[in-house]
């Protein structure tokens, strides 16, 4: 796989789940790649052993030092964002600093990335967010906040992919449906609940998403922006 050789990435939320797929993918792919984490040291010192790349320790709730991370990687040719956290339940009970902590990491950090990337990214660069299908359906009670923050992502990438078109820099959300992960493993109490809403029922692998993540990163994605790409087993359907 050498769809993305010689090309300069940064994931923003590299160390587990979908995040380290990607990793793999595009180092197997020929991308110098970097990654951020937040806690999960020993898993990101792990990959990026395994893989040969830089794991770099980065709160994308802060503002600052998510950009100077950015920044201190000089021209990229792909970024995607992958950081995200997840609450859930009674909104009138939901800590409301909870809360503004989702909004940090789910659409400022998503927006800010985007924008001091853009600032030195290299033409016909990539940036990628990892969304959610619940930015277009919540079909269980408990998920209002979180879904607020995947559809405020589907109108940034709208919007960038306007702002950075004339550099031939694409800008795309991928919708993953139930994915195995940590916070989503496909054997929880949830999956038969979430299976249920699906045509394929099944969870999809951290791999079938980090397949497209690769796809709209590559030569190929070159006319694909300001899309929603869905990929979650017929969710939404």
């Amino acid at each position: 796989m050498t769809d993305l050789a010689a090309k300069t990435a940064l994931i923003l939320g590299g160390s587990r789940g979908i995040g380290a797929a990607i990793v793999r993918r595009f180092a197997a792919s020929g991308a110098a790649t970097a990654f951020t984490y937040a806690g999960s040291r020993d898993a990101a010192e792990a990959l990026a052993a395994e893989t040969g790349t830089e794991a770099i320790q980065a709160n994308s709730a802060d503002r600052d030092a998510l950009a100077a991370t950015i920044a201190s990687r000089g021209p990229l040719d792909v970024l995607v964002i992958n950081a995200g956290t997840l609450v859930m339940g009674d909104p009138l009970t939901l800590d409301p600093d909870a809360i503004d902590h989702m909004i940090d990491v789910n659409i400022r950090a998503p927006y800010h990335a985007a924008v001091e990337a853009a600032r030195r990214m290299n033409n016909n660069g990539r940036i990628i967010v990892i969304g959610s299908v619940n930015g277009d359906r919540m079909p269980f009670a408990g998920g209002a906040a979180y879904a607020m923050t995947k559809s405020a992502v589907q109108g940034m990438v709208r919007g960038l992919a306007r702002d950075f078109g004339d550099r031939g820099i694409t800008v795309n959300s991928i919708q993953p449906g139930p994915t195995d992960s940590d916070m989503n493993p496909a054997e929880g109490p949830m999956a038969a609940t979430m299976h249920s809403f699906m045509a394929i029922k099944r969870h999809a692998r951290p791999d079938e998403i980090a397949e497209l993540t690769a796809y709209l990163a590559g030569p190929h994605g070159a006319m694909i922006t300001g899309s929603l790409q869905t990929i979650d087993g017929g969710f939404g359907a």
